[in-house]
This record gives structure tokens, C-alpha cells and sequence, in this order.
């Protein structure tokens, strides 16, 4: 018989699994906690849309469009795609469900994103994105606010160290065509020494030039004119009012005046968090203000801001893992203890401990790998515990053991979750004394 032969993954695909896992669902799990508290709501939406979402939002003539959108015909005849990005999806959900009514709202989600482009390093064809957006505030404090949640997003994971905040304006709709205009009359003196992409680009998206990677572009880009000879007083007060709330909310950043976003209803605010550590692909985080996207959409002028982060190269940014804790080993001895430690695992687990039964192996092994885990504790059931109905429970760091009665076990277990909750508490002030010692010392 042929052996069968085993399908291959997707190329630009992952299965994501043990450590790589545990950075993923920590970076989940921190942004959802964060987002909480900054008072924005989750929201989730279909994986696929009809095509016209990202055709009408994206621009039909964007990169993304034309050559990185997975679109196909269903069999009803409809052109669907699914979602690239975020964006476009919750902007005809707030159309689509009626939640006007509701604006401004704050709304943030995150999963699967889908683009046909070359793989590379934290970027895949299936690839997974945080995202957080502001609909129907106009106001510079939506833009700081956003911010702030980035920042502190940031700073929650321990990855804000070498992460740069770049913050640029593309000024009101007045000033951007103005500096377009210029730009477009810049770059078609110099059409012939541009690369063929970026002559492409001339015509339907100039702007993407200035961050154009090409070698031959960057002269012509660097010496095109900037913004902000040609913003409006209006802009410059926009953005004077966003790098104010910045300063006050002590977040750092620094301006990029070649930032920029291609389609034409971004507006004012353009940033990107960046980061030297993951080589060329250094952007970690990313939004901008768009507020003409919703009328692309069929729906009334509604200002809006947001951003996205990936979620693989935030993780990749993490110093450690953070492992799935154990808290409790149990080891039965013997099969007949199999049951007993099955109820005891459900006993503490309903007591909001979390606990994994080692039944396999010598009884040496079993206890090795109980404190390779990081187990605070470890409970022993053997025939005399059958018998009495108590348990040998094992305090794992200090090695002291003594019998108890199951319903002192919880009681214990609180103990050493609290005393370990201490510890750490005390170890952080101890750094916390010593960095303010070396700053009082840099005085």
C-alpha cells in the first residue's frame, strides 16, 4: 500500500505552540487588560467581507487591493475577502448596525488578518493583529488618548525600552492637497530616475514615495518639500494640541515629518512606534486619524483615529515567555490514587488554583518536574493517605512536608500564593530603590 502522503502547512502560514504561544496569549491577555482600563469596548467582526469594504476603504489602486487581498467569488455569485485589516470592517459595522447613535465610541479587537505577500520576519500570510479605534471624535484628545493606550499597551509588556514613538501631521484636507500638489510637482521633475515602482505610484499614490525603500528614491525623497510649509493655522493648532497632551501624559516621542499615509482620508495625525530590534520590519504599532473614511463608505462625515499592532512581533520583543503557572502539583501513587487525585485537581481548581496531576514515572522524576514548572507546592497521595483520608502536602520551596486534611489544603494554598505575591512585590521595590539610588547618583 502507497504510504500517504501528509499535507504540507500553507506556505506563510504557522501553528503557533508552546513558547511561542505563551508570548501570543500574554500579548492577548495584556491588551485586553490594558484596553479596560482605558474604557474601550471589544467588538468582533466577520473574518470575511464583501470585497467592496477594502476595495472603496484600501483605494482600488493600493498595493493591497491589487495585489494582496485573498478575494473569491462565493456561490451565490457575491465577491468576498477576507479582512486584510480592521479598519475598513469595524468602520461598516458602525454603518451597517446603526451605532451612530452611540458615537463617540471607543472600540478595540484583535485575531486573523489576511495578506498575499512575501513572508518575513514577525509577518505572515495569516497573520494577527491588535487594534483599537475612536469613532466620532474629532477632538485632539481622542488622538492623545489613543496614544496613551499604545504607550502604556508598550510599557505593560516590558518591550517600551528601544521602541521610538515617531509622530508626524499630514494637516486638515486644505493642507494636504496643497502639499500633494507640491510633492506631485517634485517628484515629476525627477520621473525619469525613480524606480518603476515609485513612477507607478506618481500617479496614483505619490505620497507612499517618501517612504519609498528603493536606493535611487531616497535623494529625491529626502529633498521633496515638507508639510509644514504648507499647513493650514487650523492643522498647526491640531497638532500643537496633540504634542501637548503628549508631554503632559509623559509619553515621549519624536517628530518624523517624512511619515506619512497614502489614501487621502487620513488626516492630521500619522505615527508609528518603532523599534531597531527586529531589523528592516521595525514598526511594532501604527495608526492615524481618517477622518474621511466612513463617507467612503456611503455614511456622513464622522472623524475617526486608530492604530494596530502585530501581535507576533510584539511577542517577539518579549524578553521571556511567560509560562501557563502551576501552581499545584499533585502526584498520585499508585492507580488506585488516580481518582483521589482527579477530585482533589477539581477541588482546587473550583478554588481558582491551578493545578496539573503528575502520574507517570518514578516518584524522583515526577517531583523534579514539579519544580520545573514553577509548582509552589506539591501534594502526595499514596495508600496510607487513601486510608486516612488526608494529604501530604509539600511546600516546594522551603521542602518543608506535613499532613493535612483536604479542606486545609485551599487554606495553604492562599498562604504561599500571597507570600510569593510578597516576595515579588518586595523584590520589585528593591529594583525600584536601587534605579532611583543610580538616577540620585547621575545627579
Amino acid at each position: 500500500m502507497a504510504k500517504i502522503q501528509t499535507p504540507q502547512p500553507v506556505r506563510g502560514t504557522q501553528d503557533i505552540f508552546g513558547e511561542d504561544q505563551e508570548r501570543f496569549q500574554h500579548v492577548v491577555e495584556t491588551f485586553e487588560r490594558v484596553r479596560r482600563l482605558y474604557g474601550f469596548k471589544g467588538v468582533q467582526m466577520p473574518v470575511f467581507e464583501p470585497t467592496a469594504v477594502f476595495a472603496r476603504s484600501l483605494g482600488e489602486t493600493t498595493d493591497v487591493v491589487s495585489k494582496e487581498m485573498y478575494s473569491f467569488e462565493d456561490r451565490g455569485g457575491d465577491s468576498l475577502t477576507l479582512r486584510p485589516e480592521f479598519t475598513a470592517g469595524i468602520s461598516r459595522a458602525f454603518l451597517t448596525n446603526g451605532w451612530q447613535q452611540h458615537a463617540p465610541m471607543k472600540l478595540s479587537t484583535h485575531g486573523p488578518l489576511f495578506r498575499y505577500e512575501r513572508p518575513q520576519k514577525g509577518r505572515y500570510r495569516q497573520f494577527h493583529q491588535l487594534d483599537a479605534e475612536i469613532i466620532g471624535a474629532g477632538e485632539a484628545a481622542a488622538d492623545v488618548e489613543l496614544l496613551c493606550f499604545a504607550d502604556q499597551l508598550l510599557k505593560e509588556l516590558g518591550i517600551s525600552d528601544g521602541v521610538t514613538l515617531q509622530l508626524n501631521t499630514l494637516g486638515d484636507a486644505e493642507s494636504r492637497d496643497a502639499w500633494r500638489d507640491a510633492l506631485v510637482e517634485h517628484f515629476q521633475a525627477h520621473k525619469g530616475d525613480l524606480s518603476q515602482d515609485s513612477q507607478d505610484r506618481l500617479e496614483r499614490n505619490p505620497l507612499r514615495i517618501l517612504d519609498s525603500k528603493e536606493r535611487q528614491d531616497r535623494p529625491i525623497a529626502d529633498s521633496a518639500p515638507e508639510i509644514d510649509a504648507y499647513l493650514s493655522d487650523e492643522a498647526k493648532e491640531f497638532f500643537g494640541q496633540v504634542t501637548e497632551g503628549l508631554d503632559a501624559c509623559g509619553v515621549a516621542w519624536e517628530r518624523n515629518s517624512r511619515l506619512v499615509r497614502g489614501l487621502d482620508y487620513y488626516r492630521h495625525t500619522a505615527f508609528e512606534f518603532v523599534t531597531d530590534r527586529l531589523g528592516a520590519q521595525g514598526t511594532v504599532l501604527a495608526g492615524g486619524r481618517y477622518d474621511g473614511l466612513i463617507e467612503s463608505l456611503g455614511g456622513p462625515a464622522t472623524p475617526a483615529v486608530g492604530w494596530a499592532a502585530g501581535i507576533e512581533r510584539l511577542g517577539m520583543l518579549l524578553d521571556e515567555a511567560i509560562p501557563a503557572p502551576v501552581e499545584l502539583a499533585i502526584l498520585p501513587m499508585g492507580d488506585d490514587a488516580i481518582a483521589k487525585a482527579l477530585s482533589v485537581a477539581s477541588e482546587m481548581r473550583s478554588s481558582q488554583f491551578s493545578a496539573e496531576i503528575f502520574a507517570r514515572g518514578k516518584f524522583k522524576k515526577r517531583m523534579a518536574r514539579a519544580n520545573q514548572v514553577g509548582a509552589l507546592a506539591a501534594i502526595i497521595i499514596g495508600e496510607d493517605e487513601l486510608a486516612s483520608g488526608k494529604v501530604q502536602f509539600k511546600n516546594l520551596a522551603t521542602g518543608e512536608q506535613n499532613e493535612l486534611e483536604l479542606a486545609d489544603v485551599t487554606e495553604k494554598m492562599w498562604d504561599l500564593r500571597f507570600s510569593e505575591d510578597l516576595d515579588n512585590f518586595e523584590s520589585h521595590l528593591d529594583d525600584l530603590e536601587q534605579e532611583v539610588a543610580q538616577l540620585g547618583e547621575g545627579d
